[in-house]
């Protein structure tokens, strides 16, 4: 009897559940779908409230390190089509062209994971060979060697003092070490001309307008943050901005022109190498002898040692933190030049980058096995530069060396703008016994 019952009421349950079962099927996830009038590339784009409704929350990038915390952009915010600069985009050429012309992805449907599927790409810059060098064909070819978008200065360094001939021969746990907390920097025509650095959040930067001209705080200083924006801007405590911003309104782009930017298809191991890199001398023509201190030491002492401030030496820039072992703070150092084959000086203006043996611990590398063969102190360029410094105003009555020159009296006066080895930690030492001024200074100095 009771099986006769179930017989007779199978058929009611079966018909539930299948009808249950195509109801659910047949239901993509809300946060997918959007309304017919918006189901475009730009209807759900171009509408705020579309886009916060439908987002996937994400954390982005991990940040930190010597240009500070990532700023955390909402992703419906990264992406949004609007505003001023959505108008001059959509007037622009790039704007005449279809989305996914760029993009690639499935345009005119509702369903957010079918528009972003396939081969989908987010920045498209990341493919400039396929995407934009079929207009901008001499600027792809010259980029994508650049030291803006390749690091080769940093990559130089990493495989140097762990003894590969090149980057690609580093083990490939090194390099997702090196992607992952140095490359976030240096990034493709989109970071400069379209969205904000990674560094600077991410994102759209005006509504998907092509900027010819980078901002200089937005997209210049988002990346040179501690080492750039920190001393041009007067941002440490003591300091005041570069005389060249404060009394001419320079910005980057005033010195660092296109063609460095862009490279000129080269690649350069080391920034000062780059041979279209700005001097002093582009518009101080007659610096040699301008004044008497510029005809004595001209050729002694770099422009920065004698009319920089002090600035940020980065210790917290490696490996997220981890890899560092002093916290980033604010000196200033005078030392020998360590790249004499490219600068002519025979001392320089020196900053402290604190990588360490053992930086790439994480990575499977132990220790650094040629450590030793580049110094923890390099050449720098502050961009900090004014007329008066402590070292160029002296006091009525004194010499014009005597915020200098090391002056022997109780404790060795002016001995701390120079780098002794008794400035290093023990296991700095090695690395820099070609840039440590011990024994090297003028015999007349005591």
């Amino acid at each position: 009897m009771k099986f006769q019952k179930f017989i007779l009421i199978f058929p009611i349950i079966l018909t539930a559940l299948l009808i249950t079962g195509c109801k659910e099927d047949s239901k993509a996830p809300i946060e997918n779908i959007v309304p017919a009038d918006k189901a475009s590339c730009e209807g759900c784009h171009t509408d705020y409230n579309l886009l916060k409704a439908i987002h996937s929350p994400d954390t982005v990038s991990a940040g930190g390190g010597c240009g500070g915390e990532i700023p955390h952009i909402e992703p419906y915010d990264r992406v949004f089509l609007g505003g001023s600069g959505y108008t001059e985009f959509k007037q622009s050429y790039h704007g005449k062209m279809q989305c996914i012309s760029c993009h690639n992805g499935v345009d005119k449907v509702g369903d957010k994971k079918v528009a972003h599927s396939g081969d989908f790409i987010a920045h498209p810059s990341l493919h400039a060979e396929e995407k934009c060098a079929n207009c901008h064909p001499d600027i792809v070819a010259r980029t994508k060697n650049s030291l803006h978008e390749q690091g080769w200065g940093q990559k130089a360094m990493v495989y140097s003092r762990y003894g590969a001939p090149n980057f690609e021969a580093l083990p490939s746990d090194l390099k997702a070490g090196y992607k992952t907390n140095c490359a976030k920097c240096h990034g493709t025509c989109g970071d400069c001309h379209v969205n904000r650095p990674k560094a600077g959040g991410g994102g759209l930067y005006k509504g998907h307008k092509f900027s010819k001209e980078p901002d200089m705080v937005d997209n210049c200083v988002a990346c040179h943050t501690s080492r750039g924006g920190h001393a041009y801007l007067g941002v440490g405590v003591g300091t005041v901005p570069d005389v060249h911003f404060t009394k001419l309104g320079y910005k980057c782009m005033n010195c660092h022109k296109t063609d460095e930017i862009h490279g000129d298809g080269n690649t350069y191991d080391q920034r000062y190498k780059m041979p279209l890199m700005p001097e002093c001398t582009d518009c101080h023509s007659n610096v040699n002898s301008s004044n008497m201190y510029h005809s004595m030491h001209i050729k002694t002492f770099s422009c920065n040692t004698c009319h920089s401030q002090n600035y940020n030496n980065c210790g917290s820039c490696h490996i997220g933190g981890d890899g560092a072992r002093v916290p980033s703070y604010l000196s200033y150092k005078i030392g020998m030049n360590p790249i004499p084959e490219t600068k002519p000086y025979k001392f320089a203006t020196l900053r402290r980058s604190l990588s360490a043996p053992d930086s790439w611990e994480l990575y499977g590398v132990p220790t650094l096995a040629q450590f030793n063969s580049k110094p923890t102190y390099k050449y720098s360029t502050p961009h900090n530069i004014i007329k008066w410094t402590t070292r160029t105003q002296v006091a009525s009555g004194k010499a014009c060396y005597d915020n200098c020159h090391i002056i022997k009296n109780d404790n060795y006066r002016n001995k701390e703008l120079y780098l002794f080895n008794s400035d290093l930690q023990s296991w700095e030492v090695p690395a820099n016994t070609g840039i440590v001024v011990d024994g090297k200074l003028p015999a007349g100095w005591q």
